[in-house]
């Protein structure tokens, strides 16, 4: 090429710039800085400007590695040569270095950033125009193969980080997009350059970062779970300072807009990143409060299987999560359970699991949590998570779960009420739960919804449960107790009745339990009117007989047993009816009854009949469990009237009954021995005697008509031999098939 078409450079110094050897591209470099002194010298700046074009057109983009190291290095001597005035052709010079970053030789790419080092060195501030460019270029240049490359980036890195430091005009809006988009990079290197410039643009006094956090937040927290050590730490503090920025400034930060990137890193196997994400929840619903009420369903989703951790490494996940669960139970209010404006008008609520960002002010200072209904939780999408936590592997999670339930009854019944056929048979499933501590606290739920004022809301077929018809009375003349009530011991029979194993091994429990939260007389008298309707006799039987052991034998039932041996009240006449009239379904269970009850006549009437009663193994293992009854404390005043023959006799001849219908086993010599102790006497009791007898002269009792009620008493055991004549008969037709 003719020296003209690169003037002003001369043909030696052309020669130089293409020349493969540094140094003799560095003597042209010189003549080059010195031409440049003498142009601006004599303000010929076209001349500049002619000389700016052919390195950068002809040298910079050009074909030949050599001849761009020269374009390169030119100007370099070009923007040392105009010092100040550099930022006049800050154009001119940047750009053409910009895009040697991407260049395939790495010499080429080292000389990139020596050369911009120079010209920022001289140009400062002018530069930022072209920060986004520059960032994009040294984001890739620090993950560089070639070492002198990633030198040479961090050392022009450094540079620029001091100018945007000092600069009070850097603009942070035109950052976003490509901080956004860099910040989820992989190679490790790259991470680290990118933290770091996090970490600096934080330091900015006059850079508002936590503008900023929503749109990097999810790409740090993805950073945070880095296989180098020395990046998590680098991470981990820059959103360390970020938590205590938000501390400080917490009335500019959008809580909302973070709330569902916390939520789903949460969930993040990385021990380190789900600890930090759950700890930062906590941080917002402290400072944030009922603002966070939206996100209730999805940080519940997110945690609750985390306290579920046992080993040693992942305590502080669990410790995190239980903490965050007790901040998130003081956001129920009572103010919960008054319907939204939007809920009065259209019937339904507009806010769903999954948008509820979108429906809510981004800056938790445009809506005021203390303006009563502001801010309400989605009830509905929180019973959907606290059903799906009930089926979890974790007993904590399941506990945790209807701690939650307890709390929304307590807090939003009204609100719940709504829903209750949703999860109601889930709660009565929960009764088969392996876990003790599970069952108590479902039990717990289970009673507050049936002593809830807002349960007598629920119609009849939200549960799909049929309530016998003496009970629906029963109900209402109930202090304390609502439809829900019946429904629940409706279900309650249902479930034991099929899962007979459950009977065994949790009735007695869950019976005793329930007596703890509601009226034992009420449960019961519910119990007895449901059995009284049941046709499974067998079911009955069982069911009456462990009913019977409870009643007699549980601490929980001392009240009760009280107001059934004296008899003193009509309500506790009309209890002994309609129990006696169940119990005569277990004929031991009712005699023992009559025991309890001081209505020893009656029980001598009873025990006449039983030689009608087939006799089984069975019938004779519930007397022996009778006679140890009888020598329990809890019948130590009947063991007592023994002593009083003249009131009494009939309370002597039962149990004489008793020893009569046992075979000669240890229960039968335990009565003989007791019998024995009874100062010598002779039976005068005859047809038609008017001898007294100790308890029957109660008044309320005299009202009570006995012999309608042993009428029932046959009534039932006929049916009884019926029914097991039927299932003989059906065994035979089995077995001729």
């Amino acid at each position: 090429m003719s020296e003209k078409d690169y003037a002003p450079l001369s043909a030696s110094c052309i020669r130089a710039l293409n020349d493969k050897l540094y140094e003799k591209r560095k003597v042209a470099a010189l003549e080059i800085e010195k031409m440049v002194k003498d142009f601006a010298t004599a303000n010929q700046i076209d001349q500049i400007k002619k000389l700016l074009k052919v390195l950068g057109d002809d040298f910079v983009y050009s074909q030949n590695p050599n001849t761009r190291k020269g374009g390169l290095i030119g100007l370099a001597a070009t923007s040392i040569a105009l010092g100040r005035d550099s930022c006049s052709y800050i154009n001119e010079l940047v750009k053409p270095v910009i895009s040697c970053f991407h260049d395939s030789d790495s010499r080429v790419r080292y000389y990139a950033c020596e050369a911009l080092y120079n010209i920022v060195k001289v140009s400062r501030g002018s530069v930022l125009p072209f920060f986004n460019e520059i960032f994009d270029g040294l984001s890739k240049l620090s993950a560089d193969p070639d070492q002198n490359v990633k030198n040479g980036a961090e050392l022009l890195d450094r540079l620029i980080k001091d100018i945007v430091t000092e600069s009070s005009s850097f603009n942070l809006v035109a950052f976003v997009p490509l901080l956004r988009e860099r910040i989820y990079t992989r190679n490790p290197s790259a991470r680290q350059f990118v933290v770091s410039w996090i970490q600096v643009l934080d330091a900015v006094p006059d850079i508002n970062m936590l503008v900023l956090l929503p749109e990097i937040l999810d790409g740090l927290f993805q950073i945070l779970g880095d296989t180098s050590h020395e990046i998590r730490k680098m991470c981990l503090g820059v959103l360390d300072e970020f938590l205590a920025g938000i501390h400080r400034s917490k009335n500019g930060v959008n809580f909302t807009g973070m709330a569902n990137i916390l939520i789903i890193h949460s969930q993040n196997a990385d021990d380190l990143i789900q600890y930090t994400a759950i700890t930062w929840l906590r941080e917002f619903i402290a400072l944030a409060g009922r603002t966070m009420l939206p996100h209730l369903s999805g940080i519940l989703n997110a945690t609750l299987p985390c306290l579920s951790y046992s080993d040693n490494t992942r305590k502080k996940v669990r410790d995190a999560a239980e903490a965050l669960s007790v901040s998130l139970h003081k956001l129920i209010e009572i103010q919960d359970d008054q319907p939204t404006p939007i809920m009065e008008s259209t019937g339904e609520a507009t806010l769903g699991a999954g948008d509820d960002v979108k429906k809510l002010p981004e800056n938790s200072a445009d809506a005021d949590p203390q303006e009563p209904g502001a801010i309400q939780m989605d009830i509905l999408s929180v019973l959907d998570v606290l059903q799906k936590m009930l089926g979890h592997e974790a007993v904590q999670t399941r506990v945790a779960a209807l701690r939650w339930f307890s709390l929304l009854f307590s807090k939003t019944p009204n609100k719940a009420f709504k829903h209750i056929g949703e999860f109601f048979p889930l709660l009565l499933d929960t009764l088969s739960d392996p876990s003790d501590d599970v069952v108590l606290l479902d039990l717990e739920v289970l009673a507050e919804i049936s002593a809830h004022p807002a349960g007598n809301n629920v119609s009849d077929d939200t549960l799909g449960v049929t309530v016998p018809g003496p009970l629906k009375q029963f109900v209402d003349v109930t202090h304390g107790l609502n439809q829900c009530f019946i429904k629940f011991i409706v279900q309650l029979l249902e479930i034991f009745k099929k899962d007979r194993q459950l009977l065994e091994d949790r009735g007695a429990f869950v019976i005793r339990q329930l007596s703890l939260y509601l009226s034992a007389e009420a449960l019961f008298r519910s119990l007895a009117e449901i059995i009284l309707v049941e046709e499974d006799m067998n079911f009955t039987s069982t069911m009456v007989q462990t009913l019977n052991t409870i009643l007699l034998t549980s601490s929980e039932f001392f009240d009760l047993r009280t107001n059934l041996k004296d008899l003193s009240t009509k309500e506790s006449c009309s209890l002994f009816c309609c129990l006696y009239k169940c119990w005569c379904h277990s004929p031991v269970a009712v005699v023992s009854l009559c025991y309890l009850t001081q209505n020893y006549k009656h029980a001598c009437q009873l025990l006449q009949s039983f030689g009608d009663i087939e006799v089984t193994v069975d019938f004779l293992k519930e007397i022996d469990k009778l006679v140890q009854l009888i020598e329990s404390p809890i019948f130590a005043y009947l063991r007592l009237h023994l002593l009083d023959m003249d009131h009494n006799q009939y309370l002597i001849k039962s149990l004489y009954g008793l020893l009569m219908l046992l075979p000669q086993s240890e229960a039968f010599k335990l009565l003989r021995y007791r019998l024995e102790c009874i100062p010598h006497f002779h039976f005068q009791l005859e047809q038609g005697s008017k001898a007294s007898c100790k308890g029957e002269d109660r008044p309320l009792v005299t009202q009570i008509d006995f012999d309608k009620l042993l009428t029932h008493f046959n009534k039932v055991q006929a049916q009884h031999r019926e029914a097991k004549m039927a299932f003989k008969l059906s065994a035979v037709r089995n077995i001729k098939l």
